[in-house]
Order: structure tokens, then sequence, then C-alpha cells
């Protein structure tokens, strides 16, 4: 009776705190940014050929760490490196460490391309259809953590493996190197910039050294966990609760996905409290029905109850990341962009009237475009100061001909890319890629007009 009433008060305490954690969601989202979401001044430092840009770029990779956006890989770590398959200590940092060297060897691969086809990898790896890849993958390990199957691979295979090495050595790698594109777009603007400026310079040696340092710091976090998760007790009740509180993360990180990739959905998704409250209260009812207590093993009805609760709670997470996303569309309102592609009708209008031009190079599939937007557009001393501006956002969701033109014309290797052209017509040298916060923006802003001298070289615009 008593454990009863126990179970009965503790899934009430975590609906109870799964509804405060859902409704504050849009408002700590739409209040600043989280985790790496400037490029930590890493673009400045490579330009100065600085060796610091690497340890920023391990910093960077350690925020990134920390980001939600890269929790789902986190029971990945723990169930298969550290809880599964290792026998000791020495055999769970031996299979971290490869891990992490997977995670490393993708990002170096992306350094190559970039210094190879002068495209940076970020605008590609947050294209809708890789990000419908990557929730499919994120689905999936759900249904794994659900028990619909277990992450191992075939028998044929691992006898093979183990011939050469065993199937866990090369089983971590190989993990590794999936993980380092399941990651890829939550990666943010430390990575843009990186990317960025190796696909200007073209050295491959380069590429490799900034990259490998970024995923060095990215899978820090990933290395501790499976090192030490190998302590953890093998099974019982409480590997089932964590398993569903993963499935459910990964299940929403999916639906998170999904929603970014999809401009049609956004009109669903609105910006009251009231809907952010509705959606904490699902998700609440959620818990209740026992979306991480119950079990898909059981009865027919507990497992009803299990499938309607995990959906209320990934559907009332989902909803609320769009609320949050909603509420800061609606706070840079506030600036008046000119959402065309005809860039020669913005630096007419600037040419006529004698003002600088700010040009955003945007899509809405673009994650860290959309955190631009949070973190520096909707701030008020931002949007004051840009009215001086001809502000334009080319908008390349859709990729026409008329947005490459200009993509092209400006050089652009990856977005968000924001370009400054001063009231005499001249580009200047310095441009932003990636998140920056407010007060960063607005010393670009302030600049503009001092930064062509003499003794700087500026493109000339019109």
């Amino acid at each position: 009776m008593f454990k009863g009433h126990m179970r009965i008060l503790t899934r009430i305490l975590v609906a109870a705190l799964t509804v405060a954690a859902v409704a504050w969601l849009p408002d700590l989202a739409a209040s600043g940014s989280t985790g790496a979401t400037t490029d930590l001044g890493l673009g400045t430092l490579l330009a100065e050929g600085s060796f610091l840009a690497y340890v920023v770029a391990f910093g960077g990779g350690v925020l990134t760490s920390l980001t939600p956006c890269v929790y789902p890989l986190i029971p990945i770590t723990v169930s298969i490196f550290g809880a599964r398959e290792a026998s000791s200590r020495r055999h769970a940092m031996a299979l971290s460490g490869l891990y992490v060297l997977g995670i490393a060897i993708t990002y170096s691969a992306l350094g190559v391309g970039a210094a190879l086809t002068g495209k940076a990898f970020g605008s590609v790896m947050q294209n809708p259809l890789v990000i419908g890849g990557v929730a499919l993958v994120f689905a999936t390990m759900a249904a794994s953590m659900f028990g619909a199957f277990e992450l191992q691979l075939p028998p044929s295979v691992q006898a093979r493996l183990q011939a050469v090495g065993g199937a866990g050595y090369l089983g971590a790698l190989g993990m590794g190197l999936v993980a380092g594109v399941i990651a890829a777009p939550c990666t943010g603007p430390v990575l843009a910039a990186a990317l960025a400026f190796v696909a200007t310079k073209g050295s491959v040696a380069f590429g490799v050294g900034i990259m490998f340092a970024y995923a060095m710091g990215l899978g820090l976090l990933f290395f501790l966990i499976g090192a030490f998760s190998v302590s953890l007790p093998k099974s019982g009740p409480w590997m089932d609760t964590v398993k569903s509180v993963f499935g459910v993360a990964l299940l929403a990180a999916a639906g998170v996905f999904l929603k970014d990739s999809l401009p049609a959905l956004q009109p669903i998704f609105l910006a009251s409290r009231t809907a952010a409250l509705a959606a904490a209260g699902l998700a609440g009812a959620g818990v209740l029905l026992g979306a991480f207590s119950g079990s898909f093993h059981g009865p027919a009805l507990h497992k009803l109850a299990k499938g309607a609760g995990v959906a209320l709670v990934v559907g009332g997470i989902v909803y609320a990341s769009g609320a949050a996303s909603a509420r800061a569309r609606v706070r840079g309102e506030h600036l008046a962009w000119h959402f065309h592609q005809d860039e020669m009708a913005a630096i007419a209008q600037a040419r006529a009237q004698g003002k600088p031009v700010i040009i955003d190079f945007w899509a809405d599939w673009c994650t860290a475009c959309k955190e631009l937007d949070k973190t520096a557009w909707a701030d008020p001393r931002v949007q004051a100061a840009a009215g001086r501006f001809v502000t334009l956002k080319m908008d390349g969701t859709h990729d026409t001909d008329a947005f490459q033109k200009v993509f092209d014309k400006y050089a652009v290797v990856g977005m968000p890319t924001v370009v400054f052209i001063d009231s005499a017509g001249r580009e200047v040298p310095q441009r932003i890629t990636g998140a920056v916060e407010a007060e960063e923006m607005l010393k670009y802003l302030e600049s503009v007009d001092r930064t062509c001298s003499p003794a700087i070289a500026c493109v000339t615009r019109w």
C-alpha cells in the first residue's frame, strides 16, 4: 500500500515538474541565447591567424555539447559504451575514446570538404532532407529505448568484427561517425564561423586541424559519460524509467527538427502564454498516463495509456518549442525587413536615400539564422540602431535562381551571413557568420560608416 502511494505521489510530482518546465520553455528560449550561440570571437581569431583559435574552437565544442539539442546522444553513450558493453573502467574509456574519435573524423571530413569545395557545410547539414534523416534516426533510437529492438549488430557481422579487434571497438568508432552527423544540425555559430573561414582559406590541413579541435571539445562530455557510466547498475526498473525518459527526449528532438524544417507548420504555433500553458498541461497529463513509468510490454490497456502519454508529452514539448519560435518572431517584427530577393531594388533605395544597407542571408530551415533573429534582431536597441539602414533579408529557404545569383555575387559560403554596406556604397570587410548577441551586433552597426578608411580596401557595391 505504502509503495503504491509513493509511486502515485512520485508520478504527480514528476508531472508537476514537467508542466513547469514545458510552460517555462517559451520564455527561456525567447529571453536570449542558450549554449554556444555566438562564434566566441572565433572568426576574428581565425582571420588574425591566432593559435587561440584552436582553443576557442575546443571551448565552442564543449559549450555545444551542453545545449539541449545534443542531449539525445547521451542515452546512446550510456547504454552502449557504459551500462551494457564495457566490462571495466579501462574498457569503457577505450570505447568512449574511439566514439569521440569517430565524431572528430566526421568533423575533420567537413573541414576537408569545405576547404576543397569552397562551400561551408553548415547550410548543407541544415537542409530539410538532412534534418528529416536525422529526425528518422532519432525516432528509430527512441523505438529502441521503448524496447522495440536492441541496438546491436547482426551476429554474422559481430563475428567478422571480432576477428579484427572486436565488435565493441569498431562499433564504438562507427557510432561516433554517425553521432557526428546527428549532432551537426545543433552545432551552431562556432562551427559555422570555422567552416566559413576554412572554405575561404582553402587549406585542407587547416580545415582538419580546426575541426578536430572543435570535435574534441564536443566529444569531451560524451567521453566522461561513457567512461564513468560503467559503474551504473546494469538493469532493473530504474533503467526502464531512464530509457522511457530518453525515448521521449529522442522523439521530442525528432519533432522539433521536423517542425523547423517544415515552414508550413509555423501558423499553428501561437506566441501567446495561454498556448504555452496548454502545451504544458498536455505534457503533464502525458506523464500521469505513464509516459515515463508505463510499459509497452504489458496488457493492451497499459500499452494504450503509455502510447497516449508519450504522444502528449512529445506533442507538448514540440508545441512549446514552436511557441518559443513564434514569440521570437513577434519580437523581431518591429524591424522593417524587406523579405524579397530583389537586392538591386534595396541597393537603389539605399543609394537614393544615402543610407547604409544590411543584407541578412537567411533561410527558414536554418537554426542558427533563427537564433540570430532571437539574440540580436529582436533586441530593441538593435532595432533602433538598424533604423538608419535599408534592411534586406535574402530568403534562401527554397534556393531560387535569384537567391543563388546574389549568394554568389557576395561570395557567401553559408548561412547565416550578414553583409554590411556603408552609406557610400562600399561593403565593409567584417561580416557576421553566426548568431551573435545584441551587444556585438550593436558594435557592428555603429562602426559601419567608419570602417572604410583609405587604409582599408572596401568593395564598391554602387
